[in-house]
């Protein structure tokens, strides 16, 4: 006798109610290569591989990768979701909601063109496919999900427009519930307009949090973690045009050179700059502090303090090396690059 499993529950609608609730990002998303930086179409592969973290991404032709601006439904979506779930409401994978709530949150215009381009977002969310170890028990399983699972227009009976309605995916949904795992971000991010300065501003987020004393990471291992289909040459000339630009909210960033003649960015609160919420509403009476909060895959390598610049601190061997791969020496010297506007790069330049 063949056992059959009984059918699933629908799914509930989740429509979120009217305000504006502070943009909260995943730190997973925010850490690790998920997303192309381009904006034109990528169909190669991002294939990140780093201890225990095994990160697939792949696109179809007919779409091409979910980008890092797709990506901002996915910030839209998780701060929808921890404000009802801070208010006390129900909350559900299936979400409904207009095209203009969704364009408006993430500061975008309401133009026809505006309105063609949010439903081309949501065609390379649902055709992106990802395989990820992250949050898995099993060292060797993978998880294979798309952004989302589905997602529909609804009409009224006679044929107009009343907004779409999105599957999320467990991974995601699961990871945004967990309040150790939410960061809030400034809502200017939004504004960034370049794919590596929206990249980098959530890595430096999600890793610097508040923290006076900033961290630093090598550009070799940047590079790596971006997914970015650029050469390294030209990723270090964008690095350095981004870090005499100055354009991350709330942070101030530096290349610093150690006397192996290593390059490393570095980057510490801005002293000016009014802080991002120190603290995460959990839903919980534990409040989580959003600056030092471990997530499952935290990569808390310390960096330099941005008031001695000429001494290396002592490597933080307790934690995940993860996000620098070189061990520092207990003393150095280490000097910060001054940067002008520099000359394109050539396959004749020899540091970046």
């Amino acid at each position: 006798m063949r056992n059959f499993l009984p059918p699933a529950e629908p799914l509930r609608r989740f429509t979120p109610r009217p305000g504006t609730p502070a943009p909260r990002d995943l730190q997973d998303l925010m850490a690790y290569p998920f997303f192309s930086l381009a904006k034109t179409p990528r169909l190669q592969p991002i294939d990140f591989r780093s201890g225990p973290v095994v990160i697939r991404v792949e696109a179809v032709p007919e779409h091409g990768m979910a980008t890092i601006w797709d990506a901002d439904v996915l910030i839209w979506a998780a701060s929808q979701i921890v404000e009802a779930r801070d208010q006390g409401l129900a909350t559900s994978r299936l979400m409904t909601a207009t095209p203009y709530e969704i364009l408006r949150f993430i500061g975008r215009r309401s133009s026809v063109r505006d309105y063609v381009r949010i439903k081309a977002a949501f065609d390379r969310l649902q055709s992106t496919t990802i395989a990820t170890s992250i949050r898995q028990a099993e060292g060797r399983r993978l998880h294979r999900f798309s952004w989302l699972n589905e997602w529909t227009e609804r009409l009224d009976r006679a044929g107009r427009p009343l907004g779409v309605e999105l599957i999320l995916p467990d991974w995601f949904y699961g990871a945004v519930l967990d309040e150790r795992l939410v960061l809030t971000i400034d809502r200017t991010y939004f504004a960034l307009t370049s794919g590596l300065e929206r990249w980098l501003y959530r890595l430096v987020r999600k890793h610097g949090g508040r923290q006076a004393q900033g961290w630093r990471f090598d550009l070799v291992h940047l590079h790596q973690k971006s997914g970015a289909l650029s050469p390294f040459k030209r990723f270090a000339f964008e690095l350095r045009e981004i870090v005499r630009r100055q354009p991350l909210p709330g942070y101030q960033l530096f290349i610093e050179v150690d006397a192996a003649r290593r390059f490393f960015l570095a980057f510490e609160p801005a002293q000016s700059a009014a802080p991002v919420d120190g603290l995460v509403p959990s839903g919980t009476p534990a409040r989580v502090l959003s600056g030092t909060t471990l997530s499952c895959h935290q990569e808390p390598e310390r960096g330099l303090t941005p008031r001695v610049a000429t001494q290396i601190r002592r490597a933080n061997l307790d934690s995940n090396k993860e996000s620098n791969p070189y061990v520092l020496r207990r003393s150095g010297r280490l000097s910060r690059a001054r940067l002008s506007p520099s000359p394109r790069p050539s396959d004749e330049d020899g540091a970046p």
